[in-house]
Formats: C-alpha cells, structure tokens, sequence
C-alpha cells in the first residue's frame, strides 16, 4: 500500500482538502491519505468550516478528519510527503533525519506546475473564493498525483 501524507500549517484547510479530494480520486485498497499540520494550534479539530463545505460542493466529505501535528515518525510512516508551501516545506525538512526522508518531501503544485515551487495560498484569512481558489489548485495537482499513483 502507497501511503501519502499532505501537510499545511494547521491542518485545517488546505491540507485537509488535498486529503479528501485525493481520497476520492484514488483507490482506497491500494492507497492511503492522511493530513497534518506544522503547527499544533488546532489539534483534535474538524476542518474550517469553510473548507468543509467548498469539498462538499463537489461532493467530498472531510468531516470525518481531525487535525494533528506533524511528527518525525510520519517520515516511517509515510512514502510521500505533500506540502503546501515554502514554510511547510522548510518546517518538515528541518525534522528530517536523512535522505531518505528529505526526499520524500515534495510542494504539491510542483505536481500540477513542475520546478515552479508554487505555493498553495493558505485561504484562513480570505473569503470563500480563496477557499474555490485552493480547491481547484488542489484538484488539478491530486489528479496528477491520483494518476501517477494508480
């Protein structure tokens, strides 16, 4: 089984989002999704609500996620790692032990826009428009991921 980690600051917005959208592009039996955060402001919590429901007007349920921070065992855990900025990225490569672990860690639109290192913006602060903004951002890099994984 391929096990896949996305990752953002407080795990409740965008990286929830990667989870649920490439959870429903893929097939459950042969790969695994999963979230964290950098931070751990928001343990134990449902995604933003806003974020909960741009997923559910394309048909995604995220309510079913709690977020959580980050851990040096994710690197054991995890095949790869997807963050969604610079600032993610430089968090998660500061845990990394080796390598092997650095190499798993990847900016998600490179998927989408390769060797440009986009960022992802985090929506947190903005309107329900950055929030269909971050969804088609996600959704074009997790088809990509979907179809390079299957």
């Amino acid at each position: 089984m391929i096990k896949v980690l996305m990752v953002c600051l407080g795990n409740i917005c965008r990286s929830p989002l990667a989870e649920g959208i490439l959870q429903s592009k893929i097939n459950p039996d042969t790969i695994f999704v999963d979230s964290a955060g950098t931070g751990a402001y928001h343990i134990g919590n449902l995604p933003d609500e806003r974020s909960i429901a741009v997923a559910k007007k394309y048909g995604i349920d995220i309510t079913n996620q709690k977020a959580r921070k980050f851990t040096v065992q994710d690197f054991d855990t995890f095949d790869v790692i997807y963050v969604m900025d610079e600032s993610n990225l430089q968090n998660i490569l500061m845990l990394a032990r080796n390598n092997v672990d650095e190499k798993k860690v990847h900016l998600i639109l490179n998927e989408s826009h390769p060797t440009k290192n986009l960022s992802v913006p985090d929506p947190y602060y903005g309107g329900n428009q950055g929030f269909e903004n971050v969804y088609k951002m996600l959704d074009e890099a997790c088809t990509i991921i979907a179809n390079k994984l299957s």
